[in-house]
C-alpha cells in the first residue's frame, strides 16, 4: 500500500496484553501502513468499560511488530504535561526504532477532561494547544529546555539521547478550527481530521459530511499556503456518520473519495463486537484486499 493511499488503524485499548497482543501483529500482518490507539482516561460511550494506559500499549506493541508505524490518536494536554510527555515521547520512539507517530490535539470535553480538575474553556484548550505543541518541540529537538508559560513552566529539562527519528519524533496535529490548523502547518509533519461535526438538529448524512470535509481542506490549504506546503493530511474515515466498515465497498469508496481530496493517509478502526464500530474483521480482511489489488 506504500504506493497507494496509506492506511492506518485504531486499535482500541480495551483488552489485556495478552488478548491484544495478537490484534496489534495481525495489523501489521494485514498490511496496514500505520496503527493507532486513543489516549485518554475514558472514552463516551466506553466510559465503564475496560480502558487501558496508551504508553505501555504502545510500548508492548512496538516491542512485537516490526514495520508498521504505531502513534496516538490523538494525545492532548488535558492529562498531559509536556515535560513528563516527552519522556514518554522518546521512550516509545526508542523502543520502536524509530516507527512512532505522536498525534496531537487540543483535547475535547469528554471523560478526561475534568478527571485531574475543572475542566477549561474552549478558549483555554486552545490557548493551551498553543503552548504545549511548540514547547514538545523544543523539549523533543533539544537537549535541555527552560520555559515560563501561562500553563507549562519547564526548569532545565533535559532529553538526552533525543530521539531515533529526525530532528524528532513526528507530529500528526488534529485540527478542525483555524488555530489549530495553523499549529498544523507551523509545527505538523502531518495534518490530521475526522472532518465536520454537525450541530443537533442539522443534516448530517454521508454526502454533506464529504462536502463539509472538502471546504475544510480548502480553508487548510489557504492557512498553510503563507507558512509552506500542507503537510500531508490524515483522515479519520469514522468521522463520517457511517462506519467505514460497515460493508468492503463502503471502505473502498471511503479510500478513494479520500484520494480524491488529497489525503495520503486514511484511518479506521478496528471492528468491535458491539456497540459503537461493531462490525467484522472479514469485512476488513475484504476491502483491505481489494484496494491492495488496486
Amino acid at each position: 500500500m506504500s504506493t497507494r493511499t496509506r492506511l492506518g488503524v485504531v486499535i482500541l485499548p480495551q483488552r489485556r496484553w495478552t488478548e491484544s497482543r495478537s490484534q496489534w501483529l495481525r495489523a501489521e500482518e494485514y498490511g496496514f501502513d500505520h496503527a493507532w490507539t486513543y489516549d485518554h482516561l475514558a472514552w463516551r460511550s466506553l466510559a465503564d468499560e475496560p480502558w487501558f494506559a496508551t504508553v505501555p500499549l504502545l510500548a508492548a506493541a512496538a516491542a512485537v511488530t516490526e514495520r508498521i508505524q504505531l502513534g496516538t490518536w490523538v494525545a492532548s494536554p488535558n492529562f498531559r504535561h509536556p515535560v513528563p510527555f516527552a519522556k514518554d515521547v522518546m521512550g516509545l520512539d526508542d523502543i520502536a526504532g524509530g516507527r512512532f507517530l505522536l498525534g496531537l490535539g487540543a483535547g475535547g470535553e469528554g471523560f478526561d477532561a475534568s478527571v485531574t480538575g475543572p475542566a477549561p474553556s474552549r478558549g483555554e484548550r486552545t490557548r493551551r494547544f498553543e503552548e504545549f505543541v511548540p514547547l514538545l518541540d523544543r523539549l523533543l529537538t533539544q537537549p535541555v529546555t527552560d520555559h515560563e508559560g501561562e500553563f507549562y513552566t519547564a526548569h532545565q529539562a533535559r532529553m538526552i539521547p533525543g530521539t531515533l527519528a529526525t530532528p524528532r519524533t513526528p507530529f500528526i496535529v488534529a485540527a478542525n478550527g483555524p488555530r489549530a490548523m495553523t499549529l498544523a502547518a507551523r509545527y505538523g509533519q502531518g495534518w490530521a481530521t475526522y472532518g465536520p461535526t454537525f450541530a443537533p438538529g442539522e443534516d448530517g448524512d454521508q454526502e454533506s459530511w464529504w462536502t463539509g470535509l472538502a471546504a475544510m481542506v480548502e480553508r487548510m490549504r489557504e492557512i498553510a499556503e503563507p507558512i509552506g506546503p500542507v503537510p500531508p493530511m490524515y483522515l479519520n474515515l469514522d468521522g463520517a456518520p457511517r462506519y467505514s466498515l460497515e460493508s468492503a465497498d463502503l471502505l473502498v469508496e471511503g479510500v478513494e473519495r479520500a484520494a480524491a481530496l488529497g489525503f495520503g493517509d486514511v484511518v479506521v478502526h478496528w471492528p468491535r463486537e458491539s456497540g459503537i464500530y461493531a462490525g467484522s474483521e472479514d469485512v476488513m480482511a475484504e476491502g483491505l484486499s481489494r484496494l491492495q489489488r488496486a
